[in-house]
C-alpha cells in the first residue's frame, strides 16, 4: 500500500499579528510543519506499518518552503521519503489551485492508493483542499476521519460526525482527511531528525506537472476582524431579549 501525506509548510499562528484592518502579518511567524498535520503523518505511518506499505510526504508551495529544515522536520514524523514541488508561481494560490497541483503531484507518484491529510491548515483554516483534491482525482473524498485501518482488501474508516460516529468499508483510492484528535502524533526524536537526513526527496518541477489551467480567477478585495461584539449585541437587544434568552434556555433543558 502507498500512502501519500499532503501537508502544508505554514507559518506558525501563535507569530502572526493581525492588523488593525484585519490584515494578517506574517512576517515574524517562524514556519513549520502545519499544526494540524502530525495526526496525519501518524495515521499513515501506522497503517504502512499495518501493511507493509510506504508513506511518502508530499507539500507544494512558493519556492521558500523548500529548505533543510522543512525537510528534515517532515521526514523526521515518519514519513519513508519525500515529494515536494516549490515554486513562486504558486504564492497566494487559492486553494482550488493548490488542490489541482496536489492532484497532479499524486498522479506524477503513481500507484497511490490512500491520500491523508489534516483537518485543514492551521494559516488559512478552510478545510477545502482536502475533498478538492478529491474531486480532481476523481476518487472518494472522506472528512472528519478518527480512525482508518487495512481490511478485507479495502480500509474500515471511521469518522467522527455531529449526528454519531459513522463506520465505512472502503475498497479503492481515497482522500482522507483526519480529526484533530484522531490520534496523539508522536514527537520526533535525535534518532529520528539524524535519519531524516538519508531519506530521498525529490524535487517536482511545477511547469512538468500536468495541471489544468484555472478556469476562474479569484481577488481577495478586502479583510476585516469578525464582528462578534456588534453581533452579541444584536442578540440582546430590544425588552424582551433577556426573557427569550431565559425562555430558550429553559426549552433546552440548561437550567
Amino acid at each position: 500500500m502507498k500512502i501519500v501525506v499532503a501537508y502544508k509548510w505554514a507559518p506558525n499562528p501563535q507569530d502572526l499579528e493581525v492588523r488593525p484592518d484585519g490584515t494578517v502579518d506574517a512576517g515574524r511567524a517562524k514556519p513549520a510543519v502545519s499544526e494540524y498535520d502530525p495526526v496525519a503523518f501518524e495515521l499513515a505511518r501506522r497503517l504502512a506499518d499495518a501493511t507493509g506499505g510506504e508513506v511518502v510526504g508530499l507539500t507544494i508551495g512558493p519556492a521558500a518552503i523548500d529548505t533543510p529544515l522543512a525537510r528534515k522536520a517532515a521526514l523526521s514524523r515518519g514519513l519513508d521519503r519525500l515529494v515536494i514541488v516549490a515554486d513562486d508561481a504558486l504564492v497566494g494560490a487559492d486553494s482550488t489551485r493548490l488542490a489541482a497541483v496536489l492532484a497532479a503531484a499524486v498522479r506524477s507518484i503513481g500507484d497511490v492508493d490512500v491520500v491523508l491529510t489534516g483537518d485543514s491548515s492551521i494559516d488559512v483554516a478552510e478545510g477545502q483542499v482536502p475533498l478538492t483534491l478529491a474531486g480532481h482525482l476523481g476518487w472518494l473524498g472522506l472528512a472528519r476521519v478518527a480512525a482508518v485501518e487495512a481490511a478485507d482488501g479495502g480500509l474500515v474508516v471511521e469518522r467522527d460526525l455531529p449526528a454519531g460516529v459513522s463506520v465505512l468499508h472502503v475498497a479503492g483510492p481515497v482522500v482522507l482527511a483526519a480529526t484533530a484528535d484522531a490520534v496523539v502524533p508522536r514527537v520526533a526524536g535525535m534518532k529520528d531528525i539524524l535519519a531524516a537526513a538519508k531519506k530521498p526527496v525529490e524535487a517536482l518541477a511545477l511547469a512538468a506537472l500536468d495541471v489544468p489551467a484555472p478556469g476562474t480567477a479569484l481577488t481577495t478585495l478586502a479583510t476585516a476582524r469578525p464582528s462578534q461584539g456588534e453581533r452579541r449585541r444584536v442578540v440582546l437587544e430590544g425588552p424582551t431579549a433577556v426573557a427569550d434568552l431565559v425562555a430558550a434556555l429553559d426549552l433546552a433543558g440548561a437550567r
